[in-house]
């Protein structure tokens, strides 16, 4: 009897430990949302005037002179992780303009690519993007939605001949308090699935893949603890551990046939 009394106990123990745990669980992914709920209520106004906030970069466009004769123009497209990346800081004396804008998903890149991308006349354009289609910031979107967004940069570019680098969606983790809300928000296998089909469009299509994700991601699968602070966004020891690949990629382009 009392070793059934003393199962019974640890039974109920475990009972209500499970309970707890899905109990944070839910709540934890109620806070998630709520934030993303907050953000785009907060980004409201800027989208009802200018969705892809073309006037972001209006005036530096306008006041960015044709490439000279043998200048290897380069424009980084993308989301928070490009905007804010310095790039003269990690590519000194390079001609690399960042084109990147926080919290912005493949849509709204796309809207934009003409003034940002074509216009600035550039040899390579380098795309990271995915990771806010995925999280949803401009509402809902399918894994495919965001595959023909980017289809649809690589046939404008093409068109320009300017050649393509699409860069993995990189990887994300839970390891802090400031994690978990992107964590939750954004599925470890839409990542997957989506990286999966850029590597194999831009096999296809003679583009250039650029893996980020799998010099980033650890033995979990999640990013490494040491290359953000907040499991998303890249800190110093991120950035410094991209800017090579990102320059490989780019020269890759730049020689393919």
């Amino acid at each position: 009897m009392r070793c059934l009394r003393a199962v019974s106990s640890q039974a109920a123990v475990l009972v209500l430990f499970c309970v707890c745990a899905s109990a944070q669980q839910s709540n934890a992914l109620a806070k998630a949302r709520q934030q993303l709920e907050d953000y785009r209520k907060s980004k409201m106004s800027t989208w009802m005037n200018d969705f892809a906030e073309l006037g972001r970069y209006h005036d530096a466009n306008a006041v960015l002179t044709a490439p000279a004769t043998g200048e290897n123009r380069i424009v980084f497209m993308g989301d928070s992780i490009t905007d804010g990346w310095p790039l003269p800081e990690y590519f000194p004396g390079k001609p690399y303009v960042n084109r990147g804008i926080s919290g912005q998903t493949t849509p709204q890149m796309l809207i934009r690519f003409r003034p940002d991308v074509i216009d600035l006349k550039p040899k390579v354009v380098v795309v990271l993007a995915g990771t806010n289609d995925i999280a949803g910031n401009t509402g809902p979107m399918t894994v495919e939605q965001v595959e023909a967004n980017y289809a649809s940069m690589a046939e404008l570019a093409k068109a320009n001949n300017i050649r393509v680098v699409f860069s993995s969606v990189i990887p994300i983790n839970n390891y802090t308090p400031r994690a978990e809300p992107f964590f939750l928000t954004r599925s470890p296998e839409q990542i997957l699935a989506l990286n999966a089909w850029l590597k194999a469009y831009c096999a296809a299509n003679g583009h250039v893949y650029l893996d980020y994700f799998g010099a980033m991601v650890d033995e979990k699968g999640m990013l490494k603890r040491d290359l953000a602070e907040d499991g998303l966004h890249p800190n110093k020891a991120g950035y410094i551990l991209m800017a090579p690949l990102a320059d490989a990629a780019i020269q890759q382009a730049m020689t393919a046939k």
